[in-house]
């Protein structure tokens, strides 16, 4: 649960249990005694949002992969070093044109992580972004050499270590989900 549905989830719990916000009837001119023990939300709702864990907060928007969700299908590619037989076998794959057309065709981003540092379609994400998706994919940036493909709805689909991967399969494994059989 993101840090917004927490939050979220824990402010209508608060509403459902306190009997202040229980409908009963107000006074029309309320005395200032009545006022004083009165309860007062906006002061309730900032201790419940200071309650809440900052770094969820900032994990969760951080992770690059969150923007990602409904809109593509990233493929995260995560190697301890730039001449890792996987990263040279999707590089030269994706210089293909009939690869390339099906990667868009497909609706795919390219992630890459190399010796830490990651990129999308070949623009840096910088070091919170990478190590925020790397956290949520529970990768090592050093190691071993994993492809990982991710669906539209943010989950993973399909996990290989080593250079085995061949993209005509993530291909045909994406024309099996139900998403792409919608088109």
């Amino acid at each position: 649960m993101g840090a917004y549905q927490h939050m979220r989830h824990l402010t209508q719990k608060l509403f459902e249990s306190t009997p202040a916000y229980r409908l009963r009837p107000t006074p029309t001119a309320p005395s200032p005694s009545h006022t004083a023990s009165m309860p007062r939300p906006h002061a309730t709702l900032a201790a419940l949002c200071l309650a809440l864990p900052a770094s969820a907060a900032v994990a969760d928007s951080t992770n690059p992969l969150d923007a990602e969700r409904w809109t593509t299908r990233p493929i995260v590619v995560v190697v301890p070093q730039e001449s890792d037989p996987l990263l040279a076998k999707v590089r030269a794959t994706l210089k293909e044109t009939a690869a390339r057309e099906a990667f868009r065709e497909r609706d795919m981003a390219l992630f890459t992580v190399v010796e830490g540092e990651g990129r999308r379609n070949g623009e840096p994400l910088g070091p919170a972004r990478t190590a925020a998706m790397l956290q949520a994919l529970q990768l090592d940036a050093r190691g071993p050499a994993t492809f990982v493909l991710v669906g539209k709805d943010g989950g993973v689909k399909m996990r290989e270590e080593g250079a085995s991967i061949d993209l005509q399969s993530v291909f045909d494994e994406i024309d099996r989900m139900p998403m792409r059989r919608q088109r």
